[in-house]
């Protein structure tokens, strides 16, 4: 393919109408003067069912070897050149805001407590615990032998380890049982593509074993020297098989424990809390199967507990000479069940906690002498505790309108302490524990906010927005106190609405950059999260998946009809998955939104999902469809945000992507900017940033990616004439 001229032109065009306008008085003006970047259009004819889709940046695409080669391609080329043009783009058409967004970052920053520690955890007769120095980006892991008093081992200290590198992700950290040896994962590209090394945490010695590429996922055998891990497939990245390890042999020596064959499932492999097994999963959607070994006999063979069977899904603990199985067998909600080890299959089920209507049964984590269970009612989570011999039932009491709470780090199985985190729109991530006998509660840690934050100047809310069925639709919402329901204030509404992630309201240091300016910040719980019950997903998913688009929009239209704000000032933001909702909503109610973020956003869907060489795409059937069939593939087609792209006026948009992200492949967002630069009617700002250099979760240094943030914030406070 030749090299593209005119996106090179434009970048040209960029940098030199950059530095013009650095000379001029008046710079927000002539930004009137300068043209966006457009991009060559090639059609590409795609067709399925006899329906043709002419796609006209489909060039944009290349493959990992095009991106990775030092010497490119005149494709690649073209297609760094115009990712590097809407780059320069953004700057220049924001440049006025430069010093703004620095005061943004800073002063995001200031409310970080940059010497800091998490809480530790006692694990095999060692307290376990993180740590930030002043000015550092990046962890540094520590244990201490006995007790907080003992002198520090500095087991990673990812500074030092992440110099030189732009992206730099340590991730997996496990301790064998014998307390001397770590095995740890790293990612240089932000492609989820992990490196397993090892290190003797008693020399500092990191060994030679490089056991590349794994997906993180992993567990020590008893032995301390068997490793068990699993590696993804090199196209598609699913993770397809469970490997065996031996300390110190070549990889290619590496035995072979279970290859998954069938495309649309997915491995992961991990230890018991018990010690006693290593657990082997296969899951999709909508199954799962488990497989168990005794971590004593790595060399052995896994054993099925119950094979995999469409629409079972199951997840399971082992207590004493029992599983305990959390199962949606013949149990939307799902129900506890348990069965005896050498008797695993779901004939032998027998229940513990029945299935209900109105609560769903989450997970579980086993002690001694206590069971905990996390259920969700009302949109809400609660964590209940009960006693093997049943003279214990409680429940945690939580204060909140709305809030997120959950099971934290439990590792020791002897223990009347269960370790918590909450968290609401207004309370600091805290760390809790709950004694399970005399119901003790303590806080162990909340999360510091310097510079003056106070609980009670703000107010969080919890209302319900009726959808266009009729059904209640929660949104969780805060403001500084004193804000006036006049229907002038800026609002900020994030969704997200797949896969059953439920998102909960939890509190960000980082948010009060726009409350503290005015900002109303909330939550639309809509369905095809899973905060209702399980219900609550399936109608948000596959052939109901517009209900997610449309619950969106009615809690947009509630706190207009509410006075919270009006259209001229309520802005949208989601990523991802929650980034097809973004472009979803801007197609079908574009006149709702002063300005939309979309994050990595998912908006080529009947492309991407009739590509089974990109990664996700077939573990993702049951959630989006298989395109394969006609009713799938036309329902996709109608909502796609890409596919759906018209002559009509759109809210200002800032799209971000990562050149590596292997979740959602980066000319996903970049021919849709592209599309909408060449088709829409109107003069709102459109910006596309592509970081060249991280994937899917954007930057890795815990003050880097606030530079992030105070991105997104600046283009919003931009469109409402915000300076300060």
């Amino acid at each position: 393919m030749r090299t593209n001229m005119p996106i090179r032109l434009a970048l040209i065009t960029a940098a030199l109408l950059t530095a013009l306008i650095g000379c001029q008085q008046d710079k927000k003006e002539n930004k009137m003067n300068i043209k966006a970047p457009i991009a060559k259009t090639e059609a590409k004819e795609l067709v399925m069912h006899q329906d043709k889709r002419i796609d006209p940046y489909f060039w944009m695409r290349l493959s990992d070897e095009q991106k990775n080669a030092e010497q490119k391609d005149a494709q690649a080329q073209a297609v760094i050149d115009y990712l590097e043009a809407e780059n320069a783009y953004l700057d220049t058409m924001l440049s006025h805001t430069k010093a703004f967004k620095e005061q943004l970052f800073q002063e995001i920053k200031a409310r970080i407590k940059e010497k800091d520690e998490s809480v530790p955890y006692l694990l095999d007769g060692y307290w376990y615990y993180t740590r930030f120095e002043e000015g550092q980006e990046y962890p540094i892991y520590c244990r201490k032998k006995g007790d907080m008093n003992a002198s520090e081992e500095v087991m990673f200290n990812v500074n030092e380890m992440a110099k030189g590198f732009d992206y730099y992700q340590l991730s997996g950290v496990r301790v064998a049982p014998d307390n001397v040896t770590a095995m740890f994962f790293v990612d240089t590209v932000g492609r989820r593509q992990y490196t397993m090394q090892f290190k003797n945490l008693a020399t500092g010695e990191i060994y030679g074993d490089n056991i590349f590429p794994c997906n993180g996922s992993a567990a020590w055998a008893n032995d301390n020297k068997t490793v068990f891990y699993a590696i993804n497939d090199p196209q598609t990245l699913r993770s397809f098989k469970v490997m065996r390890h031996t300390m110190g042999a070549a990889q290619s020596t590496d035995a072979l424990a279970f290859h998954e064959t069938d495309e649309t499932y997915a491995v992961g492999v991990g230890k018991s809390k018990s010690k006693k097994f290593i657990y082997l999963s296969t899951s999709t959607t909508l199954a799962d199967e488990w497989q168990y070994l005794d971590a004593n006999n790595p060399s052995g063979k896994f054993s099925v507990i119950q094979p995999r069977t469409r629409d079972l899904e199951y997840n399971l603990e082992d207590y004493g000479d029992q599983f305990y199985i959390v199962t949606n067998l013949n149990a939307k909600n799902f129900r506890l069940m348990k069965t005896a080890i050498n008797k695993p299959s779901k004939d032998n089920w027998q229940e513990v906690i029945a299935h209900r209507e109105d609560v769903m049964l989450l997970g579980i984590e086993i002690f001694k002498n206590y069971l905990v269970i996390e259920e969700r009612k009302e949109g809400l989570v609660n964590i209940r505790v009960k006693s093997w011999d049943n003279t214990v039932d409680d429940y945690i009491p939580f204060r909140d309108p709305s809030w997120s709470s959950g099971v934290s780090t439990n590792p020791e199985y002897d223990s009347e302490w269960l370790r918590y985190s909450y968290t609401s729109l207004t309370t600091p991530n805290s760390t809790y524990e709950w004694n399970m006998k005399t119901k003790e509660n303590k806080l162990l840690k909340q999360t510091e906010v310097l510079g003056g934050f106070k609980v009670e100047d703000y107010v969080s809310e919890r209302h319900y927005a009726t959808a266009t069925d009729g059904v209640k639709v929660p949104i969780s919402l805060v403001y500084r106190k004193g804000l006036k329901k006049d229907g002038n204030n800026p609002c900020l509404l994030y969704g997200y609405g797949s896969y059953g992630a439920s998102m909960d309201a939890y509190f960000s240091s980082v948010r009060l950059s726009l409350l503290d300016r005015g900002f109303v910040f909330a939550i639309a719980h809509i369905r095809g999260g899973q905060e209702m019950g399980r219900q609550w997903y399936e109608d948000g998913k596959l052939l109901k998946k517009k209900n997610t688009f449309t619950d969106f929009i009615t809690c947009g239209e509630y706190l207009v009809q509410e006075k919270f704000t009006n259209s001229s000032k309520l802005f949208a933001e989601g990523g991802s998955a929650g980034g097809l909702l973004m472009g979803a909503i801007a197609n079908m109610k574009p006149e709702l939104w002063k300005g939309i973020v979309a994050a990595v956003p998912f908006v080529d869907v009947v492309s991407t999902m009739m590509d089974e060489t990109i990664p996700l795409t077939t573990f993702e059937y049951d959630e989006w469809g298989n395109p394969a069939d006609s009713a799938s593939y036309f329902y996709m087609k109608s909502y796609s945000p890409y596919d759906n792209v018209e002559a009509k006026n759109y809210p200002a948009m800032l799209v971000t992507t990562g050149f590596h992200d292997s979740q959602v492949q980066y000319w996903e967002p970049a021919k849709w900017v592209a599309k909408l630069r060449a088709t829409k009617t109107d003069q709102n700002p459109l910006y596309l940033k592509t970081d060249m250099s991280t994937g899917h979760s954007g930057k890795t240094g815990r003050f880097e990616r606030l530079k992030d943030v105070a991105l997104e914030y600046v283009f919003m406070f931009d469109l409402l004439g915000i300076t300060k």
